[in-house]
């Protein structure tokens, strides 16, 4: 683990950003795909934070030093995590999942919903972890590539496993061992956010969309297709298809994905790139096939049963939100016993009917088809065995890399 990163941000690096904030999935909600509609000025204030000076060294490259724990004696947790990604009543006046963890242990949940993005919240936060301050936060939720940042620098303290026997026990296989936290150590997944091939069955005549390879190369679909403006999702999702794993390529295997998108959109084979706006295209037929997130598609087949998705034979991109305790967290063990509950099956299963993302928590679909049969057969919130096996995450990226990757991609999709 590196004690120190010089996180000046390029350029390019803060125009990606910029573009996953305002239409990428840095846009979405959790319910209602507009996840950073409340961001305003103050997320792209956290962007310039970013870019406009270097993060001072870390603390031990081991990971944060433990702090001073008052758990035994302070029953409460302080929980920061994105809008609408917890389960509420009917009424709406209570979360019933955070009552009953209280109920049971005593301890009361200071729950925010208080991320609308990761370059915000970590604008917000880093200033306390790069000073060895308290960040006034016990657990927080963030998107893997920004978990991998925080651990890298040091910011995360390590977790006890004695006090995480069902998120040891249960944290699905496809889950355990990203390349940022092998064996999770510092983190344990809260949802996990599938990249997939969606069409509407009506615009392509009934015919089944379920390959890149057809996305690209298919003249019926000729300028009726979009992939993402996230570089990982589309960049991943081709090189999947030309057979070489988003884990492990090289710069050549990037450079061949983007000319073979390149050659798609000289082609006029795809009509454009998008933030989570294609789902409009898409339920309309004006986009008959296209690269997007489940989540979406989950919310669109509600209202619109011609919208199907198919995950290619060549496997597919899944991403995830994770819980951190970060460095000089007053309340260690009440947070991981509160990341313990969520791993219960009971537990996870009523988060998940709520939230509709993909659950991590292994033991989970007799739990959730007791609350509603149609979910616990809903592969993009239970992936069977079959679909779990062809999920493939993105490598971490060097700033090197990160810069340079995402220049090519600006240059592909003319951002």
């Amino acid at each position: 683990m590196e004690s120190y990163e010089p996180e000046r941000l390029s350029p390019v690096q803060l125009a990606a950003m910029r573009r996953s904030l305002t239409s990428g999935r840095g846009a979405l909600t959790r319910r209602s795909l507009l996840r950073a509609s409340g961001m305003g000025a103050l997320a792209l204030g956290g962007i310039a934070t970013l870019g406009a000076c270097g993060i001072p060294p870390a603390g031990r490259a081991e990971g944060a030093a433990a702090a001073d724990d008052h758990s035994a004696k302070e029953k409460e947790v302080t929980f920061s995590n994105w809008t609408e990604y917890m389960d509420v009543s009917d009424d709406e006046k209570s979360r019933p999942t955070l009552e009953a963890f209280t109920k049971r242990t005593g301890i009361r949940v200071k729950y925010t919903e208080d991320i609308n993005d990761n370059v915000e919240f970590f604008g917000k936060i880093k200033p306390q972890l790069a000073a060895g301050q308290n960040t006034g936060r016990d657990l927080i939720c963030v998107t893997d590539w920004l978990a991998a940042r925080i651990i890298r620098l040091g910011w995360a303290q390590k977790l006890d496993p004695s006090n995480l026997p069902h998120a040891f026990a249960n944290v699905s296989a496809q889950f355990r061992t990203p390349d940022w936290d092998p064996g999770r150590a510092y983190s344990y997944p809260w949802t996990g956010i599938p990249t997939v091939i969606a069409y509407n069955a009506k615009a392509t005549g009934g015919r089944k969309v379920d390959s890149v390879t057809q996305l690209l190369d298919d003249p019926k679909l000729k300028g009726r297709v979009s992939f993402l403006s996230e570089m990982r999702d589309t960049v991943g999702m081709t090189l999947l298809d030309q057979g070489k794993d988003p884990g492990k390529f090289t710069d050549t295997d990037f450079d061949g994905a983007i000319g073979r998108l390149q050659k798609a959109v000289d082609k006029k084979q795809i009509r454009r790139f998008t933030g989570n706006d294609y789902t409009a295209d898409l339920s309309k037929g004006d986009i008959a096939a296209c690269v997007g997130w489940a989540g979406d598609i989950i919310q669109l087949q509600a209202d619109n049963p011609d919208i199907k998705f198919a995950i290619p034979a060549a496997g597919y991109i899944t991403s995830s939100d994770n819980l951190l305790v970060p460095a000089q967290a007053r309340h260690k063990t009440n947070a991981e016993k509160l990341i313990d509950y969520y791993y219960e099956p009971p537990v996870a299963a009523q988060l998940a009917a709520y939230i509709n993302y993909v659950c991590p928590v292994d033991g989970v679909r007799d739990e959730l088809a007791k609350i509603d049969e149609s979910m616990a057969s809903n592969t993009l919130i239970l992936p069977d065995r079959e679909m779990a096996a062809k999920s493939r995450s993105f490598r971490s990226l060097s700033t090197e890399e990160e810069t340079a990757y995402e220049e090519k991609f600006a240059k592909l999709i003319g951002a």
